[in-house]
């Protein structure tokens, strides 16, 4: 029987094969469904799961995902522990929701369209392209890793992932008053040989009647980004509310801590429908030393994408609903 190599220990907590331990006090063997099937698109290790065989790790793989909670610390011991706790949610196989851009995507559809400048393609979104202005706020780390469900569930490699969100404040950049020159927190990257993309950000603030929330876009190469009718997924990732709760006790999220106690995922007319089943990242990290999100997607190109960008920006509120600060 082959032996379980252990987790490695990182930064960001315990890790096999490269992937970031969905329950950071269980074995390898016991991370659930979700953790099984992106070791097994990964192809490396499969057989190494406690002498599993094929058959054993598929239909462990395709069995229903679990969801909890589990506390990490920081990689920084002065870090104060009101501040150390995250949440890790496990989401369950399957196409990731169409969801609305909503009227501020900023991708040619209703006017503005960033995707269009020369040096769009950006891991670190905090700053304007021009580099004239810069967001403020607490770090946020946030990745996806795409894959292809057309195709077995494999690694989306090559594809284009643009994102955006709005500020500490609520607003949005291009449209927002005294925010139409500016270009932040809003990029685009291009997937891995493992599907995944990664953006260095802020942490969104919560406005009047939205669930705190990133909007993305999925292009099938980054050729394809110039042309919003090309997105082969639009959707949206929900923040877990605990770390929203810690953020936002932050001054620069002013008004953020009264508008998350007004509204719930449950309640929210994006993520209402399954209170976010497939849309919750996985997170770790603190206030003191910023967090890192992470969400798998899953990309059904077999499937027709029925989500797109409102006409116009304005009335309505980004997002499918409600409306940021002015």
């Amino acid at each position: 029987m082959s032996r379980i190599p252990e987790p490695v220990q990182t930064p960001e907590g315990p890790t096999y094969e490269g992937l970031l331990l969905d329950r950071a006090d269980e074995e390898v063997v016991d991370q659930g469904a979700a953790f099984d099937i992106r070791t097994l698109v990964t192809r490396r290790g499969v057989l190494g799961l406690a002498g599993l065989g094929v058959g054993a790790v598929v239909l462990a793989a395709c069995a229903p995902a679990a969801t909890g909670t589990s506390s990490t610390s920081s990689s920084d011991p002065t870090a104060t522990t009101e501040s150390d706790a995250s949440t890790s949610t496990t989401t369950a196989a399957g196409e990731i929701p169409d969801e609305t851009a909503g009227p501020y995507p900023g991708d040619g559809s209703n006017g503005p369209d960033v995707l269009e400048e020369s040096g769009i393609v950006r891991r670190d979104i905090t700053t304007s392209i021009d580099g004239s202005a810069t967001a403020d706020g607490i770090p946020l780390t946030f990745e996806f890793e795409v894959l292809d469900l057309a195709n077995g569930g494999v690694p989306f490699a090559g594809v284009a992932v643009y994102a955006w969100h709005c500020t500490a404040e609520g607003e949005y950049s291009m449209y927002s008053s005294g925010l139409e020159d500016v270009t932040y927190l809003r990029g685009v990257q291009v997937a891995d040989a493992d599907g995944k993309v990664s953006f260095a950000s802020i942490f969104p603030g919560c406005y009047s009647g939205r669930w705190p929330h990133i909007h993305f876009e999925v292009y099938p190469d980054v050729a394809s980004i110039t042309d919003s009718a090309n997105a082969i997924a639009t959707s949206q990732m929900a923040l877990p509310e605990d770390a929203c709760a810690a953020v936002y006790a932050d001054s620069r999220y002013d008004g953020s801590s009264q508008n998350l106690s007004q509204t719930s995922l449950s309640g929210d007319n994006v993520f209402g429908d399954d209170s976010a089943a497939l849309q919750l990242p996985t997170i770790t990290g603190d206030v003191a030393g910023g967090y890192t999100a992470t969400l798998v997607v899953g990309v059904d190109t077999t499937t027709t994408p029925t989500a797109g960008s409102a006409p116009s920006g304005g009335d309505g509120g980004p997002g499918g609903g409600g409306q940021p600060s002015n």
